[in-house]
C-alpha cells in the first residue's frame, strides 16, 4: 500500500452458516458489497467481525479470504491483536505474509494490564512486522485507555505505527488526537455516531460497522464532506443518523447482521452465546431502514 489510508473503512461482519462455521462464499459477497459502494478500505477480524468468538485459525482464514476477495481494489486492514504478545506476533506476521496492507492491534483484553505493560506489548508486536500498524483503542473492552500523549510517543518511537482507531467514545480525546497529533498519526474514529463530526473535524477517516448495512450512503456523506459540501453532507447525515442510532441502540453485532439480511444478503446469526435480535429490536432497525429509503427514494 503506497498511499495514505483515509476515508471510510468498513469493519466487516463475519457471516456464519447454519452450523456456525465461517460462510466463506457469503463473506466474499459482504466484501464486494462494501467495495462496490466505494469504501476506502475493509477491516477483517475486528470487533464487528466477532473476533472474540473466533479461533486463531479462523481469524487467519477470514483475513486470507478478505485479502483475496478485495484483490487490491481497496486496502485490507487485518486486526491481529491478541491476549498474548506471542499470539499477536504470530497472527501479525501471518497476515503480513498473506498480503494485508495494514495491521490493527487491539491490546490484550482479558488479564488487566498497566499502561506500561500495554505499551510494551504494542512496541513488541509492531516491531515484529514491516507493515503500517493501526493502534486500536477500545478501553471498554481492554480496560486501558491509550491517551493522546501515549499515542504520540508510540508513533514517534516506532516508525511503522501510523494510525489509531479510537473507539473510546470520548469526543474530547478524539479531537485532541485529530488536532494536536495529526502530524504524527492518522486518527480513525470507530464510534459510528461521530461519523459526520469526525470527518468535518479533519479525522483521517472513520471505521464503521454500520457501513455493512448502509455503505453507499456513508460513502456519499464522506465524499460530500471531502468536496466541501458540508450542507449537503449534513442533510444526508440527518437522514442516516436514525439508522446509525437504531443499530447502536440495540445489541450491535446482531443488529448489523439483521441489517445486512434486511438488505437481501443473509449473514447468518451471531456466534453463540450472542443471540439474534428480539422482535422489538428487529422492528426498530427495520423501521429506521424503511424510513431512510422512503426519504432518499
Amino acid at each position: 500500500m503506497s498511499k495514505q489510508l483515509q476515508g471510510v473503512l468498513t469493519a466487516l461482519a463475519t457471516p456464519f452458516d447454519q452450523d456456525g462455521a465461517i460462510d466463506v462464499e457469503t463473506l466474499r459477497r459482504v466484501v464486494d458489497r462494501s467495495v462496490d459502494a466505494g469504501v476506502d478500505g475493509v477491516v477483517a477480524a475486528g470487533s464487528t467481525g466477532e473476533v472474540g468468538a473466533l479461533s486463531s485459525e479462523e481469524r487467519l482464514l477470514l483475513i486470507d479470504t478478505v485479502i483475496k476477495q478485495a484483490n487490491g481494489r481497496v486496502p485490507v486492514i487485518a486486526q491481529t491483536g491478541a491476549t498474548s504478545t506471542a499470539e499477536a506476533v504470530r497472527l501479525s506476521q501471518a497476515a503480513e505474509k498473506a498480503g494485508a496492507d495494514v495491521l490493527m492491534l487491539i491490546t490484550p483484553y482479558y488479564e488487566p494490564l498497566s499502561l506500561e505493560e500495554t505499551v510494551t506489548y504494542i512496541k513488541d508486536v509492531a516491531r515484529s512486522v514491516k507493515l503500517p500498524v493501526m493502534l486500536y483503542n477500545i478501553p471498554a473492552v481492554t480496560g486501558v485507555n491509550l491517551d493522546p500523549a501515549t499515542v504520540r510517543a508510540l508513533a514517534e518511537e516506532v516508525d511503522n505505527i501510523r494510525y489509531i482507531k479510537d473507539s473510546s467514545a470520548n469526543w474530547e480525546q478524539a479531537l485532541q488526537l485529530i488536532h494536536h497529533h495529526g502530524d504524527v498519526i492518522g486518527t480513525f474514529i470507530g464510534w459510528d455516531v461521530y461519523l459526520y463530526s469526525a470527518l468535518v473535524e479533519g479525522a483521517a477517516g472513520v471505521m464503521a460497522g454500520t457501513a455493512n448495512v448502509i455503505p453507499d450512503e456513508i460513502v456519499a456523506v464522506s465524499r460530500l464532506i471531502a468536496e466541501g459540501d458540508l450542507t449537503g453532507a449534513r442533510e444526508l447525515w440527518k437522514q442516516l443518523y436514525p439508522v446509525v442510532d437504531a443499530l447502536l441502540s440495540v445489541p450491535f453485532i446482531p443488529a448489523i447482521k439483521a441489517g445486512i439480511s434486511l438488505q437481501g444478503l443473509s449473514a447468518g446469526s451471531p456466534r453463540r452465546p450472542t443471540a439474534d435480535l428480539n422482535a422489538e429490536d428487529l422492528a426498530r432497525v427495520q423501521h429506521a431502514l424503511s424510513a431512510l429509503y422512503q426519504n432518499v427514494g
